[in-house]
């Protein structure tokens, strides 16, 4: 029988949806009220989304996978995520209508006060990346030979208003952007979600074996474009 890959897309699509709901508790548990509102955020995105629209779909795909990169890596759903190989397929509309039927059972939680902005229990997601080694604009700026930074590259903004670009995108030779951050940062879409670039660069990541960032020199540009893609491609 010949396969097009359009049966185990659409399947891992289904299996991944499957198991947020499966284990909607603790996924609650291990995300901090940000990271849960992002997902949710990024749930009913693909929700919204016109099921015969690819590229809306994949990209709202694309954002519930980067919402649950802050997942431990030993939970059932970031080792779906990760262990799952996607492919180019067209997701199909069961993506959209699986949406649908997982936000009816997801917890909607009511706001805290306090908690608005991460809370006082701890750092948000955002405080935890804006602490990874970076320049500013300035910085970035003068890396680029004084021209203005590529849209490819992360750039995160911090309380203050400043630019910050994550350290690990420049190189170590000449200090200039490298190649495969920049090609890398095209598949995960860092002009639109500069922070969910961000978060997949600098957490663990259990397919590739380490923090994507800190494996730069030491995986192929494939590997890492290859992971990139895995996420980023509709299942």
């Amino acid at each position: 029988m010949n396969d097009d890959g359009t049966g185990a897309s659409r399947g891992g699509t289904e299996r991944l949806l499957a198991l947020i709901g499966e284990h909607r508790d603790t996924v609650r548990d291990a995300l901090d009220d940000e990271e849960y509102a992002l997902l949710l955020a990024r749930l009913a995105a693909l929700a919204d989304a016109a099921s015969d629209d690819t590229r809306a779909v994949r990209r709202a795909l694309q954002g519930v996978r980067l919402a649950l990169l802050p997942l431990p890596l030993d939970h059932p759903v970031r080792v779906a995520l990760d262990s799952v190989r996607l492919v180019a397929a067209p997701p199909g509309p069961s993506a959209v209508a699986g949406a649908r039927e997982l936000m009816a059972r997801l917890v909607i939680p009511e706001p805290s006060p306090g908690t608005a902005d991460g809370g006082a229990d701890g750092d948000s997601a955002q405080d935890q990346l804006l602490r990874a080694p970076a320049l500013s604009g300035d910085e970035a700026r003068a890396r680029c030979g004084d021209t203005a930074p590529p849209p490819e590259l992360i750039r995160l903004t911090d309380a203050g208003g400043g630019d910050r670009y994550p350290e690990f995108q420049f190189g170590t030779g000449d200090g200039s952007p490298c190649a495969v951050v920049l090609e890398v940062n095209r598949v995960l879409l860092a002009d639109i979600d500069p922070w969910g670039a961000a978060a997949w660069w600098l957490s663990g990541n259990s397919w590739l074996g380490g923090t994507p960032a800190s494996l730069l020199g030491r995986l192929s540009d494939r590997e890492l474009v290859g992971a990139a893609t895995a996420l980023a491609e509709g299942d």
